[in-house]
């Protein structure tokens, strides 16, 4: 018995069996259609789930959603956003500075979860650039600007997302 498994191993590396079988993946894929995304003029479909840049939404009555609860800053990983609050006459909380830095977010997408209100959300905006030093870090009316640019979108992902949550 263990001299036919040498034997078979001894045969297996001198016909060199797993380098043709290698060779015959390669050239199967060698001749198949190629796919290609010539990346700025085509672009590749998005899942609802995408984790871009990040967005403050609103009620729709427009009142912003974020009661200042703080969940997202501290279960932030990479620390990146930084809020400060108030209250207000009835007594409610409201964000004064809600403020993302970019550079530091890893996107991971906690800070989305971690929200009860569904005030933070991660859009699926992924071309984005900085001119200048200081620009990185986006403050709370860019965020409340960029969720009302994208509501329709981001109702239209969280109603697609809703039944596996």
């Amino acid at each position: 018995m263990r001299i036919t498994q040498n034997f078979r191993h001894y045969l297996r590396a001198f016909l060199l069996t797993e380098l043709i079988r290698g060779l015959a993946v390669t050239s199967r894929h060698l001749f198949a259609r190629k796919i290609t995304v010539r990346y700025p003029e085509e672009k590749t479909p998005q899942s609802p789930r995408f984790r871009g840049l990040h967005a403050l939404r609103r009620y729709p009555n427009g009142e912003e959603r974020c009661i200042a609860c703080k969940l997202c800053e501290a279960v932030c990983p990479a620390a990146c956003i930084t809020i400060d609050s108030y209250e207000r006459p009835d007594g409610t909380r409201r964000t004064s500075l809600y403020d993302i830095d970019l550079f530091k977010c890893i996107y991971c997408g906690f800070c989305e979860e971690a929200c009860p209100v569904d005030a933070v959300v991660l859009t699926r905006i992924y071309e984005f650039h900085y001119e200048k030093r200081g620009d990185n870090v986006i403050h709370k009316e860019q965020l409340l600007g960029i969720g009302d640019r994208l509501e329709a979108q981001i109702a239209a992902d969280r109603a697609a997302d809703a039944p596996y949550r």
